[in-house]
């Protein structure tokens, strides 16, 4: 009989399922269903940019079409699949009532905003995250030694404090708050009350100052300095948090019913997507692998050291957040595909295809052009989405493509940031792996990153790297393999495809850089303050050669 895992990835504005043949290791079907509110999925405000919020009802809608589906292209039976896996986006906590029941399916509630899961890229609490940043370096600076050094508005108890703030009837009504990643495992196995279900160490580790070392998640005396709400809260939630190789419970009749499977089937502990996609990827120590989508994570891993190693400047540094027993490390940028997306519509180019293949005819340095990829504020290394874009060099000529090239290079450069400062924290980079949508359909986007880069780009074979890491999950807790990376070895396949740096345009982005490194450190920077007047006039020179 054929042998199955299930893999189900939680997009920003879609979910995505795979299913797997873990006798031969193909990908045998698979299928994708948008989410039902706001614009792709995401619900804003006009009258707030930093909202960005999902109705929880769209996760639960979406599974039951694409759960039947993936079997049934698959031609499977009930019974040929043996483990599930699932990732989401994160931190998106959702408010919930004492069964665990999201808020927003109350009728009350049910277009109440604060009500809603609060996807990662919100950043309505940007003050609520310095309070916690600036009250931590005082009262326990250990938990800011493991996320980076500064707490971010994306993350889980600066949403919550937020939400206390500006929506107390809510935060009255919560009984708790979940996240995602733990939120769809506890339906599926039917145990989703807040202090029984399997709480994930990713999300814990990364997004709410979880350590098993200080006891789990932040005490409740400190949670009391910033608000006695969230101390209370902290007795409501279930401390210990564990790997996603571990079983959440096992597949209850109604998810069943719905996916069309048997019950009984084993479900693993949730995970972060980019995480995941990391497994999927085929990632091992001296790996570095970037999940590009809409943002882009980056995610390495190392053995464990003793001390803990620190992350200043990345999104942290957990033990078993993406193979259990090694130490993963986590950094990425707030916005690539969606600054992509931006520059589309600012330019009115609906065929994003045409402006790539214009971008592409232009030259490493040509357009004069030079940007900061801070559409949407920095995630690493400076953690502060109180930044903006910047675009410099622009004249009466500059084009589409043009503008186009220039944010690609942007998001690059940042991207090298990042690669730098995790050599500098001694985390090995050996390899670059790169997989998500933008890896596998922007060659354009790949070569300019091996070129700022200055090293090879590997593209991960699977297309679906991040449901495939949750299917590698779903494999493990089924019995299919002992532990992830002897499912790695049977079910990821090497790299598809390599982008080597080309010479001409390497040594033009090597001048460029230190450009780009100059404006990071003055706008982003206190001590980084600088003369900026021969910026301008080096990216003239820049052009100049190359065009000559």
């Amino acid at each position: 009989m054929p042998r199955y895992a299930l893999g189900l990835d939680y997009g920003t504005s879609s979910v995505r399922a795979l299913l797997v043949d873990l006798d031969t290791g193909a990908e045998t079907a698979h299928a994708e269903a948008t989410y039902a509110h706001g614009d792709d999925g995401v619900i804003g405000d006009p009258r707030d940019p930093d909202i960005a919020r999902q109705h929880p009802s769209d996760y639960f809608d979406a599974l039951r079409v694409v759960g039947p589906t993936v079997i049934r292209k698959a031609g499977a039976k009930p019974h040929d699949v043996i483990g599930i896996g699932v990732d989401t986006t994160g931190s998106t906590p959702i408010p919930v009532d004492q069964a665990g029941r999201a808020l927003a399916e109350h009728a009350e509630f049910a277009t109440h905003k604060a009500a809603h899961a609060w996807l990662w890229k919100d950043h309505t609490s940007q003050a609520e995250a310095e309070e916690i940043t600036a009250r931590a370096r005082i009262e326990r600076p250990h938990y800011l030694e493991r996320c980076g050094g500064t707490y971010s508005s994306e993350w889980y108890w600066s949403k919550i404090l937020r939400c206390e703030r500006t929506a107390p009837e809510v935060f009255a009504a919560a009984h708790s708050w979940v996240e995602l990643c733990d939120f769809v495992p506890a339906w599926l196995v039917g145990e989703r009350v807040p202090s029984k279900l399997a709480r994930s160490i990713c999300a814990a580790g990364h997004k709410a100052l979880y350590a098993d070392d200080w006891g789990g998640l932040p005490d409740a005396e400190f949670l009391g300095m910033l608000s006695p709400g969230l101390a209370a809260l902290r007795e409501r939630l279930r401390t210990r948090a564990v790997t996603a190789e571990q079983r959440a419970g096992t597949l209850c009749q109604v998810a069943a019913d719905t996916l069309g499977l048997a019950p009984g089937i084993p479900v693993a502990v949730g995970a972060f997507d980019a995480h995941l996609g990391a497994v999927g990827a085929g990632i091992k120590p001296g790996d570095l692998v970037k999940v590009i989508g809409t943002s882009s994570c980056d995610m390495a891993v190392a053995a464990a050291r003793d001390p803990m190693p620190s992350a200043h400047g990345l999104s942290g540094v957990v033990p078993g957040s993406i193979i259990p027993g090694l130490l993963g490390f986590e950094a990425g940028q707030s916005a690539v595909g969606d600054i992509f997306a931006w520059c589309a519509r600012a330019v009115n180019k609906r065929d994003l295809d045409a402006l790539a293949r214009d971008a592409a005819a232009l030259r490493a340095g040509q357009s004069g052009l030079l940007a900061l990829d801070w559409h949407n504020g920095n995630r690493c290394v400076l953690v502060d989405p109180a930044l903006s874009g910047v675009v410099l060099g622009l004249n009466l000529h500059t084009s589409d493509a043009e503008l186009y090239r220039a944010m690609i290079e942007a998001t690059a450069f940042g991207a090298r940031v990042i690669v730098e400062r995790l050599v500098a924290l001694g985390v090995p980079v050996t390899a670059l792996i790169a997989c998500g949508g933008i890896a596998h359909k922007s060659p354009l986007v790949m070569q300019v990153y091996a070129d700022v880069l200055g090293r090879a780009i590997h593209v991960a074979a699977s297309a679906q790297a991040s449901a495939l890491g949750a299917a590698i999950m779903g494999a493990v807790v089924g019995g299919a393999f002992p532990d992830v990376p002897a499912a790695q070895r049977a079910l990821v396949s090497t790299p598809s495809t390599t982008y080597l740096p080309e010479e001409d345009n390497q040594a033009v982005y090597q001048r460029l850089y230190p450009l780009y490194v100059a404006l990071h450190d003055a706008f982003g920077t206190a001590a980084g303050r600088r003369d900026l007047r021969d910026v301008m006039k080096e990216l003239l020179v820049v052009r100049g050669a190359v065009r000559t």
